[in-house]
């Protein structure tokens, strides 16, 4: 297929909710398939209760923590969350944060996986995990928690608007690591409600990596948060780099992440949500911006973004860094107008 007709790539909605997903914990997977064991959409446990079975233990900071055997499948999570959005089919949602604490131990790195996000995303290929790529390792663990029937805000039509991720030291590609989710935070929004989804990744005990994603849920009947600052934006600063932007963005990030939201893949998705055409993936904006700073960041440091305006596909995006006493201030603004897609911070 020649490079421009690959870009032009159109996954249909059945394509995306059914798409490739991976079980990152293959080998303990293979262990209970041994035993006759199977998986069934990544949200019920086995009548043996070794599989994905909910074990209750401890509760933290409040929350009931559940154990799950293994990282949840996220094609039964996506389709799940479509099936709660159909008029009628759907449950009433909670109005307030669930309890719960979901946990998975002992989540591998597979390197072939890593290369390819690492491709996607701009990263050189070593050892070290990139910052952004924990949140994609440990993503179907937050997609459980957030497609639960009580989850406040529905996962159909949620906006990711911040991201914030601190990294304690460089993760290696042997290593394996611990999650934890829970969402906290709930708030009102001049155009619904916010909450933040923490996911937290340890290393034999000690956290490593902290990911404070903030989704906002609109509604009709909003009110009672703050209010944007609507006042003139300002020029953006010249850029030191511009970037092509094309539609196999969405659909490559989608496979490397496990995020199949059709917002990012499909025309007819898109249009579905309001959008005249795809849009990039935030988290893939946001490694990208780190992809272009990687070799000047230390071992420990935090990366703060805010989402502005979608990056449409295609387009093309200008890049811009500064550097000063503190750390880096960065952005991705649209090289046609200006208009900032995000804004962020390495301190």
């Amino acid at each position: 297929m020649a490079p421009h007709d690959h870009d032009r790539e159109d996954l249909t909605l059945p394509d995306l909710i059914e798409g490739p997903t991976r079980d990152l914990t293959s080998a303990r997977a293979a262990a209970l398939a041994h035993s006759g064991d199977h998986e069934v959409d990544g949200t019920s446990g086995d009548p043996q209760g070794r599989q994905l079975h909910d074990q209750p233990g401890g509760e933290p900071g409040g929350r009931r923590q559940e154990v799950l055997g293994r990282l949840p499948a996220a094609g039964g999570l996506y389709r799940r969350a479509l099936l709660g959005a159909v008029p009628g089919l759907g449950r009433g949602r909670g109005r307030e944060l669930p309890a719960v604490e979901l946990t998975v131990a002992g989540v591998p790195v597979d390197p072939a996986h890593l290369a390819a996000y690492d491709r996607v995303c701009g990263f050189r290929l070593t050892d070290r995990l990139p910052a952004t790529y924990l949140h994609v390792l440990g993503f179907p663990l937050s997609l459980r928690l957030m497609t639960a029937a009580d989850f406040p805000i529905p996962l159909t039509g949620v906006v990711h608007v911040a991201n914030r991720i601190t990294v304690h030291r460089p993760v290696r590609v042997d290593e394996t690591v611990d999650f934890q989710t829970y969402a906290e935070n709930l708030r009102p929004h001049e155009r619904g409600r916010q909450l933040d989804v923490v996911l937290v990744g340890s290393v034999d005990g000690t956290e490593v990596w902290r990911g404070v994603s903030t989704y906002l849920g609109k509604e009709r009947a909003a009110g009672g948060g703050p209010r944007r600052d609507r006042g003139d934006r300002p020029t953006p600063p010249a850029s030191s780099a511009q970037w092509r932007v094309t539609p196999r963005v969405g659909t490559d990030y989608a496979r490397v992440s496990g995020d199949h939201n059709p917002i990012h893949t499909s025309k007819l998705g898109a249009r579905l949500f309001g959008f005249p055409r795809p849009i990039a993936h935030g988290m893939w904006s946001k490694a990208r911006c780190l992809a272009a700073l990687d070799a000047r960041l230390p071992d420990a440091y935090t990366v703060d973004v805010a989402f502005k305006l979608p990056v449409p596909l295609p387009s093309t995006v200008a890049f811009r860094a500064a550097a000063d006493s503190a750390g880096w201030d960065f952005g991705l603004h649209s090289a046609r107008d200006g208009r900032p897609h995000l804004v962020g911070t390495v301190r």
